[in-house]
């Protein structure tokens, strides 16, 4: 999520792991429930997330801390669960810091109760829409196959009617990465002010280095981003925020970079599986690269360079 970054790390809280009642042909996180598949428990219990709060706040430097919610699909975790949350963040927080909570999801299980729990409590949503419905549903489908394009817009309509903060994240691939403006002027349509383009490469089995037919090419990605720039640069600046034109503009003003594949070294936005294992990296969630477990170390232990877990496994 790209509306707030409060820290030099952003840890991904997966409370319900890879559980998710979409079955997204490009999504790699699905195949991860297998590493949990004799765990009895389908959602973070309580010891883990009270230590995964207490931990993210002693870690933070900044004076508002974030706690990214990610998935799977997080809101199968319950309204329930993020009430207890906010329980123990209230409990933990430290003198003179605020906490800001964000969740990404699919949209397709946001209710009108979902949506005052959110307004009450200041939550920031980043909604997953790959663009108008023939894009969207090319990919993003359910396990019956259907598409979910009509229960995202739903779930974004909602959100907007409750006046919260929302954020956009849109796969680029082989798909929707011909029609640029086709894909930039439906966000507009939808009034969105705050966009994420996010290219697909899909890692094959077949060899090292090799991606599939659905990621998107690096020169057609370019040439995606270079079509919405112009646009962007002459109707929209100001009124429209994409997170990929900012992070490039950091260099002309010596700023640091804040998104991890700008960065030269990577693992600062790691991830907490419901179990308390921790990862590196989402895209790195295989048993062999387990650094250990929150309920053992501290989280601050395995985001230290010097850690002896890190050494071993981070790279």
């Amino acid at each position: 999520m790209g509306v707030y970054f409060t820290d030099d790390f952003q840890v991904f809280i997966k409370p319900v792991g890879a559980r998710c009642n979409l079955q997204c042909t490009y999504c790699y996180y699905l195949k991860t429930g297998d590493i949990y598949g004799s765990y009895r428990k389908p959602v973070m219990d309580d010891e883990t997330l009270e230590n995964c709060i207490k931990q993210i706040f002693s870690a933070s430097s900044g004076n508002t801390v974030l706690f990214t919610w990610h998935g799977g699909e997080p809101l199968l975790a319950g309204i329930d669960f993020y009430k207890k949350a906010l329980t123990f963040q209230k409990k933990h927080l430290p003198q003179g810091k605020q906490f800001i909570n964000g969740i990404q999801t699919n949209g397709t299980l946001i209710t009108k109760e979902w949506c005052g729990f959110f307004a009450e409590n200041r939550f920031v949503i980043g909604i997953s829409i790959d663009g108008p419905e023939v894009f969207h549903n090319a990919m993003r489908r359910y396990l019956n196959k259907s598409g979910s394009f009509v229960k995202t817009i739903e779930g974004y309509r909602l959100l907007c009617e409750y006046g919260i903060n929302t954020e956009i994240l849109c796969v680029v691939n082989s798909c929707n990465v011909q029609y640029p403006l086709e894909v930039y002027d439906f966000f507009k349509t939808l009034g969105v002010k705050y966009i994420t383009f996010l290219p697909l490469v899909e890692r094959r089995d077949s060899g090292v280095g090799e991606v599939s037919q659905l990621s998107v090419p690096a020169y057609e990605f370019g040439l995606f981003l270079s079509a919405v720039f112009d646009e962007w640069v002459k109707k929209d600046i100001g009124a429209v925020k994409i997170q990929i034109f900012e992070e490039a503009l950091r260099t002309a003003f010596n700023q640091e970079h804040t998104l991890c594949i700008f960065k030269e070294r990577c693992g600062g936005v790691p991830v907490v599986e419901k179990t308390g294992d921790f990862y590196s990296c989402d895209h790195f969630v295989e048993k062999s690269r387990s650094l250990g477990n929150i309920n053992e170390h501290s989280l601050e232990y395995f985001l230290n360079p010097t850690c002896h877990f890190y050494q071993l496994k981070w790279h």
